[in-house]
């Protein structure tokens, strides 16, 4: 997909979008342009509104996928008496909304042969539902729900290097929806497909393991030459999965909540009784993934049932007939990405009925913290021992050992060689955020190499990132180039640049973009001021000349350097 426009029409705005706000993106919404992969980067100041676009478009994408879904929880459901905060469609954040992009059309072509694009547009009017346009100049049609949600992304994906529970909130919510799509398939004895029906997903650091596990297993060399080249991985040796299969439950966790009353009757092992007396009873939650289960026992060196701790253990000693095996039974990285993200997401389990009904009525940005976090003996999927072989290193280390940048730079760049096959919408809220500054000025450069698709004419990829850095906008076009800014009537306002930006030094991009005129450190910048003061005061020249010798080289000292000179010659 391809964004053109996004407009605001809730009178309330969203965050601190005001209402009517607007954004164009692609420029002349020229199909040309369109085939090719240019990321969209969000800069400007610290609270100006770049990460509300973000924000604002996994919300939209959220309420859509939730109208289309062909599975939704009970408790999301709305009910006027019962569940009064439920989902409806024509209730959302932001309440109105205006939304186009371009949506790649398989098998289709244009007049000059070329894969074509069909025009989207989505209304929302204010308290009315989203209504789904397919565009053809001047004339408009109506989709139907099963056309609607065949021109959405196939998926949306969002990341944060931080801590963005604005951003995280939809996908958090999504995350709830494809637990319980999956105790219903559970609970129903229905076999579960591969992957959820949910498509939007926040990669946060629970996936990091699970993102450089796949790709290093079903990724081809030159794939994975950027974690080769800047990060100095060389191969993974060796890992271990477990997997608890059995969840307990007690009578109170039963009776109040009818989905585990019903996992309890279809699913139940054996009751136990503990030496306090209380029972608890003992249900496989991991029944329907029995087949995927058995595929990574396939694929394992060895592997070990202990019954007394209820853990299955796989150890994988990784040589090519390992990854040979891995491809055999799982086709590609995504596809056995998808399965660890299941299992993941059964590390939910303990959250009951009423703690996720508020949850998928929730709009606070602490929501991630009503969810308890599972002791790693409780969870039902879990990575271990993870060794890999380090360039320049002779032993093996833990992956946990790397660095947070190394941990962030394999993990974005993870993300785009997962999903370059795919039609998706990346949302990357500072991802460089403890990248050197080499890995920054190399970022964008990362991002094309992982996503360049030999076997498609077309990219089927849209990405922003918001950031700080002014590597990346030098690697951009100004037309992907968007600048973020809140007047003095607290308004955001969006530009484009008024120069070059692709190739610019980092200097005038610092200066121009982010109207920061000094070349140093806020401190050094103090001690040369007392300088100036000292001239000014009429300090003789040459001691002013020993002093700023303490500081380094840069124009400031020049400048500064050359007006005491000045004043010698005029002696």
């Amino acid at each position: 997909m391809k964004l053109l426009r996004l407009k605001i029409t809730d009178p309330n705005g969203f965050r601190s979008l005001q209402a009517g706000f607007e954004v164009h993106f692609l420029r002349d919404w020229n199909y040309a342009e369109a085939r090719e992969f240019n990321p969209y980067i969000l800069a400007g100041p610290n609270g100006s509104g770049k990460s509300n676009i973000l924000e604002v478009l996994g919300a939209i994408f959220y309420h859509l996928e939730c109208m289309y879904l062909n599975y939704r929880p009970e408790l999301f459901e709305y009910d006027e008496l019962m569940n009064p905060q439920g989902f409806t469609s024509d209730v959302a954040s932001p309440n109105g909304f205006e939304l186009e992009y371009y949506f790649p059309v398989p098998f289709a072509m244009n007049k000059s042969g070329l894969p074509e694009y069909a025009h989207i547009k989505i209304v929302k009017v204010y308290k009315g539902s989203p209504i789904v346009y397919l565009m053809d100049k001047e004339l408009s049609t109506v989709l139907t729900s099963k056309e609607a949600r065949e021109v959405l992304p196939d998926y949306v994906l969002g990341y944060s290097s931080g801590e963005n529970e604005i951003l995280s909130l939809p996908f958090f919510k999504m995350r709830f929806i494809h637990y319980d799509e999956y105790k219903d398939y559970l609970n129903r004895q229905i076999s579960y497909p591969s992957t959820p029906e949910g498509r939007l997903t926040f990669l946060n650091a629970e996936f990091n393991q699970a993102i450089i596990l796949a790709n290093l297993l079903l990724q081809d060399k030159q794939s994975l030459q950027p974690y080769m080249d800047e990060v100095g991985i060389e191969d993974i040796k060796s890992f271990r999965i477990i997997i608890k299969k059995f969840i307990n439950l007690n009578q109170t966790q039963i009776t109040d909540d009818p989905e585990n009353t019903v996992l309890f009757q279809r699913n139940v092992i054996e009751a136990i009784e503990d030496e306090q007396g209380e029972v608890r009873y003992r249900v496989n939650i991991t029944q329907n993934l029995e087949p995927v289960i058995q595929k990574l026992i396939y694929c394992s060196t060895c592997h070990n049932y202990d019954p007394e701790v209820d853990q299955l253990y796989l150890d994988y000693w990784v040589n090519e007939t390992t990854k040979e095996a891995f491809a055999h039974h799982f086709g590609s990285a995504i596809e056995l990405f998808q399965v660890f993200q299941i299992l993941l997401t059964l590390n939910l389990y303990t959250v009951n009925e009423k703690l996720k009904k508020e949850l998928y009525q929730s709009a606070s940005l602490y929501v991630n913290e009503t969810v308890p976090t599972l002791p790693s003996d409780e969870r039902i999927m879990r990575f271990k021992d993870m060794w890999i072989q380090k360039r320049g290193l002779a032993d093996q280390i833990l992956i946990k050992s790397l660095s947070d940048g190394e941990h962030q730079f394999l993990h974005s760049l993870g993300l785009c060689l997962l999903y370059k096959d795919k039609n998706c919408l990346f949302l990357l809220d500072e991802p460089e955020t403890h990248f050197n500054p080499n890995w920054r000025a190399k970022f964008i450069s990362s991002i094309r190499d992982c996503l360049d698709n030999e076997n498609s004419e077309i990219s089927m990829q849209d990405m922003l990132i918001t950031t700080h850095t002014p590597f990346l906008i030098s690697d951009s076009h100004k037309d992907y180039v968007l600048l973020f800014d809140r007047s003095s009537e607290n308004i955001v306002e969006v530009t484009r640049p008024d120069y070059n930006t692709f190739g610019a030094s980092i200097n005038k991009i610092t200066m121009k973009s982010f109207r920061k005129i000094e070349t140093i450190g806020g401190y050094a910048e103090k001690q040369l001021n007392v300088l100036k003061e000292r001239f000014e005061a009429g300090v003789a020249q040459y001691e002013l000349i020993e002093d700023v010798e303490l500081l380094g080289d840069s124009v400031e000292k020049v400048l500064f350097l050359k007006r005491v000179l000045d004043s010698l010659e005029e002696c």
